[in-house]
């Protein structure tokens, strides 16, 4: 490697630890809403969303406009996020997931490998910190496949499964003022954010949050009932691991879709080969094994799953993100 691109690497690297570094300290203040929302907003805006004094934010916001992630609007008193805001957030998902949402682990993983389940019961994740990171990675990484599947069948009713911070459903119904959608979400925290978000965005009146577990579908089908998509976004692996429930969960799915509905799954498989892939589906892959007891299937183990459900046709397609697919399965 030459000099000149040694330098741009570790200037690369020191931007990017930054951008995210400041990224999360929102996240933790409650103002990144407000951040993505895109929309111009004053110091005021920020006080309203975290509860928080005023010049604490306001040193906050000083420091989002050095780094030039924010800048000042036309407006006097007025803030807008940068031009190229989303690109840096979307980058800085990998480091907010891979560093914060995942802290538990790699803080105390000398006690994971020591005594696994034990630690698992200690040491969980926060689900808002998932959430958020992985709506992050997911403007880019995956959300745009399924935004281009549901958006060319027409699709009125959606479903989502696990759905975090609902970033992909509050998108989907910002694109059709006809649809509704269902998020659901077992962490109370990521519930809240959901309907933060759809509140934020003027579509919570089209939104029905449904806190509860994907599992629970099996006895309850009722929240996804008529749905022409439902969509799950790296949660049904969790669910893999118990063949009879998974396997319960995805006819009941199946069942559920109104005729010629279709399952949207985004997921990860098992240490990707690919050069562009490896590095980070390495990671993911060796969390999910040794710090969530989660083996994630090969591409066909995937497939093979939703046929042996009644899926009358499987497809999988690369993701963006790194070890990514999208399986879509028509009923």
């Amino acid at each position: 490697m030459s000099t000149q691109n040694r330098h741009s690497s570790l200037e690369r690297a020191a931007d990017l630890a930054a951008v995210a570094a400041l990224l999360q300290i929102g996240v933790e203040l409650g103002v990144d809403q407000v951040l993505d929302s895109g929309a111009a907003f004053q110091v005021g805006d920020l006080t309203k969303h975290s509860g928080l004094p005023e010049p604490g934010l306001r040193e906050y916001l000083r420091a989002m406009t050095a780094a030039g992630l924010v800048v000042e609007a036309d407006a006097a008193g007025w803030y807008e996020v940068a031009e190229d805001y989303p690109e840096r957030r979307y980058e800085a998902g990998y480091v907010s997931w891979a560093m914060n949402a995942n802290h538990p682990f790699l803080h105390n993983a000398r006690s994971f490998f020591a005594d696994a389940d034990a630690a698992e019961r200690t040491h969980r994740r926060d689900g808002r910190r998932v959430a958020v990171s992985t709506r992050w990675m997911g403007e880019r990484g995956f959300y745009p496949a399924i935004v281009e599947r549901v958006s060319a069948a027409g699709a009125l009713r959606v479903a989502d499964l696990g759905a975090g911070a609902g970033a992909l459903l509050v998108q989907l119904l910002l694109k059709d003022t006809a649809r509704t959608g269902v998020a659901l979400d077992i962490s109370a925290a990521a519930c809240a954010a959901s309907r933060e978000a759809a509140a934020e965005a003027g579509v919570g009146d089209r939104l029905e949050v449904v806190e509860g577990s994907i599992e629970s579908l099996v006895d309850d089908p009722g929240p996804i009932k008529g749905a022409e998509v439902i969509q799950a976004c790296f949660v049904m692996h969790d669910l893999l691991q118990d063949d009879a429930m998974s396997s319960s969960v995805l006819r009941s799915c199946r069942e559920a879709l109104a005729p010629n509905g279709f399952m949207a799954v985004a997921d990860a498989v098992a240490y990707a080969a690919e050069p562009s892939e490896r590095k980070f589906s390495a990671l993911f892959t060796h969390l999910h094994a040794n710090f969530m007891n989660v083996r994630l299937p090969e591409e066909e183990e995937w497939m093979a799953k939703f046929r042996a459900a009644g899926f009358s046709a499987v497809e999988c397609i690369p993701l963006t993100l790194p070890g990514g697919r999208l399986f879509v399965a028509t009923k």
